[in-house]
């Protein structure tokens, strides 16, 4: 008999609303193979329909054995915030999105529910189900050669370095551009005007990424190389040089959400050994890819820098069997946060399920040759063809020197007719631009070779 927690329940029975007008207790017991006659088993179909009523999310029609529930009919575009235009979101993410859209007030405290670990089984759970996975792995081949573990990200590794790195600080609030992330990693100097931490936080994901790729492929990942990736990535971030890959002894808080995470730091322990224990068991990469994600932020492990560990951990699957990276490209750092606060309050991944699927697929475009070509094609850089051509032509006429490009590209924008709404979308078209410069390419923008050659012995 399938044992199923209330939340399990209630995703259920908003997944069966989803092809079905209306669902009964009956509905929901063959769908989770639970006994309908078993007393406990319509008790918890109960109180799942129960707790679903309350938020708002279905309503009841009948009374008593034909009582049927269905969606309530309510306008849901106002809860979806711009943090996920673009995402396709099934009905269980959006009735989540309701419930986290309540102040915080409202939101019922919860700690660390160790079952949510302990019941996930290894290539029998999943969080993505088999269509989603072979989808994103059509998506995320990288080559159809086979070659030793790692090859593909050795390939990319300048590339991977930058983009990981930039947007995995950028959700954490660090302020560097994408063309300051470039010249700090290549040239080693530090944006003017940042602040340290900031710098550090940029090159402590580079080690860290470092580490990864050139670790051993055989095997899968340890206790230590855990640790060790959260120590390359908090070096000299923590008010503590002796919590850098040590698992916490400090209680902790999550901003902005009701969720209290396990303060007992021996239980952490043992919950961060049985994460890696199952991640090592899971077979498909994508599958080990959200597991990370979703448990190692779930369980907060370490006194902070817990979500960018994540996020690397989440890779390392796709670095050993050679496919495309989730460098988090075009995320949104509150559609992210979002989708991480159904985790801890509600045990829900609806909504960070939906959210992952859409960042992969957006990372795994960003290294298609094919979806290079057909990224000329996108709105802002249609709409502002001419104003880009421009820009980047003076930036190359006036042999604009790296410490004084982003301001130069900023001043330009500024000079041009462009919508408020759209001058940071157009300012990071126009910096990958840029870097991809090259002699082959640089008659698009009309720049002679002597120009390119002049403003390029100045970077």
């Amino acid at each position: 008999m399938a044992r199923k927690s209330k939340a399990e329940l209630e995703m259920l029975i908003l997944e069966l609303l989803e092809s079905l007008q209306e669902v009964d207790i009956n509905h929901v017991a063959k769908a989770a193979n639970m006994s309908k006659d078993v007393p406990a088993n319509r008790r918890s179909i109960q109180r799942a329909f129960k707790a679903l009523s309350e938020k708002g999310s279905i309503e009841p029609h009948g009374r008593a054995r034909a009582r049927v529930y269905s969606l309530v009919k309510k306008e849901v575009a106002s809860v979806v915030n711009k943090a996920f235009q673009g995402i396709k979101l099934t009905k269980a993410s959006e009735a989540l999105l309701q419930y986290l859209s309540q102040p915080i007030h409202a939101r019922k405290p919860v700690s660390y529910n160790h079952e949510f670990l302990e019941l996930y089984i290894p290539n029998k759970t999943f969080y993505l189900d088999k269509p989603v996975r072979v989808e994103l792995l059509l998506r995320g081949k990288a080559d159809d050669v086979v070659k030793p573990a790692g090859t593909y990200a050795r390939e990319i590794l300048s590339r991977l370095l930058i983009d990981l790195s930039w947007n995995s600080s950028r959700l954490e609030g660090n302020t560097y551009s994408l063309l300051e992330t470039k010249r700090l990693f290549e040239q080693g100097e530090g944006a003017e005007g940042k602040d340290i931490i900031e710098t550090q936080m940029l090159l402590n994901h580079k080690a860290a990424i470092e580490y990864i790729v050139d670790s051993p492929a055989e095997g899968g990942v340890s206790f230590h190389e855990i640790c060790s990736i959260h120590a390359l990535l908090s070096e000299n971030l923590l008010g503590d040089p002796g919590a850098t890959g040590r698992i916490r002894t400090n209680i902790v808080g999550i901003s902005g959400s009701s969720y209290l995470p396990l303060e007992n730091p021996h239980l952490l322990r043992q919950y961060l050994h049985v994460f890696t224990q199952k991640f090592n068991e899971i077979n498909d990469p994508f599958e080990q890819s959200i597991f990370a994600l979703i448990n190692l932020s779930y369980l907060q492990a370490f006194a902070d820098v817990n979500k960018r560990t994540a996020r690397l951990v989440a890779n390392i699957p796709f670095i050993k069997n050679n496919l495309k990276p989730m460098s988090f490209v075009d995320v949104n750092q509150d559609a992210y946060v979002t989708s991480l606060l159904g985790i801890y309050e509600k045990n829900d991944i609806s909504l960070f399920r939906d959210f992952y699927v859409w960042a992969y697929q957006r990372s795994a475009d960003r290294y298609s040759a094919v979806q290079q070509s057909l990224a000329q094609l996108n709105p802002i850089k249609f709409k502002y063809r001419n104003q880009i051509r421009e820009i980047i032509r003076t930036v190359v006429i006036e042999k604009t020197i790296p410490t004084e490009l982003i301001v130069k590209i900023k001043k330009l924008i500024n000079t041009q007719n462009i919508a408020k709404e759209d001058e940071n979308e157009l300012f990071n078209a126009i910096e990958i631009e840029i870097m991809n410069l090259h002699e082959d390419n640089i008659a698009r923008f009309g720049i002679l070779p002597q120009e390119f050659h002049e403003w390029k012995i100045r970077q």
